[in-house]
């Protein structure tokens, strides 16, 4: 078994979405003073690799803590999205049709994941748009990942959110695929069990037979 981590490893220099800072460290304990080593750490629900629960941008949306886990873990396929220079749409999903399968969980390589994990955050990155989003609400899948911290670039309403969510699909962000090959997979994303929040971040692996 073949464990690839796709997780955006973070730090005090992790990218942040619109350059807002979005992790602190601190130590709490040092080895030379204390004899052991201990830190504080604080995120947000949106650092990194995260899931996005409904109530992010739904007023009656469920919290994080309220999702179950097989939302967000199961078979997925990576989709080659590299040539995308702009945004998926429904035609470019429609040519990938034969390996997009109802309840699978569908991961997006763009270009996205050529970007460094501590870069200047890039406000032109490939994002999903409402036509795409529409046309796996169609084929009922149960899961989208994108590869940059924004499965859109704030479009007024919201809407690739909304058609997402309205149709209990899971959102993953901030995953890592550059060195992940267009394929079948088995995705495990556990986001952290916080309560009544909008999301949460996650350790996102694949595994591979």
């Amino acid at each position: 078994m073949n464990i690839i981590d796709i997780s955006w490893p973070l730090s005090e220099k992790t990218t942040g979405y619109k350059d807002r800072k979005t992790v602190g460290i601190e130590s709490l304990k040092s080895f030379d003073r204390d004899g052991a080593r201990e830190s504080a750490l604080w995120i947000t629900t949106h650092s990194g690799t995260h899931v996005d629960a409904p109530s992010h941008m739904l007023k009656e949306g469920k919290t994080i803590d309220q999702l179950p886990l097989e939302s967000f873990s199961g078979p997925c396929v990576v989709l080659d999205m590299t040539v995308v220079a702009e945004k998926i749409t429904r035609a470019w999903l429609e040519d990938q049709a034969e390996h997009i399968k109802e309840g699978d969980i569908i991961l997006f390589k763009t270009s996205n994941s050529y970007q460094g994990a501590t870069e200047r955050f890039n406000p032109l990155f490939v994002y999903l748009d409402l036509s795409g989003a529409q046309y796996l609400a169609e084929r009922k899948v149960k899961a989208v990942g994108v590869d940059y911290l924004g499965v859109e670039r704030n479009q007024p309403g919201h809407l690739t959110h909304h058609e997402l969510m309205t149709h209990d699909i899971a959102i993953i962000e901030g995953l890592r695929l550059e060195s992940v090959e267009p394929g079948r997979y088995m995705l495990i994303c556990l986001p952290l069990r916080v309560v009544g929040l909008d999301g949460a971040p996650a350790r996102a692996v694949l595994l591979q037979e």
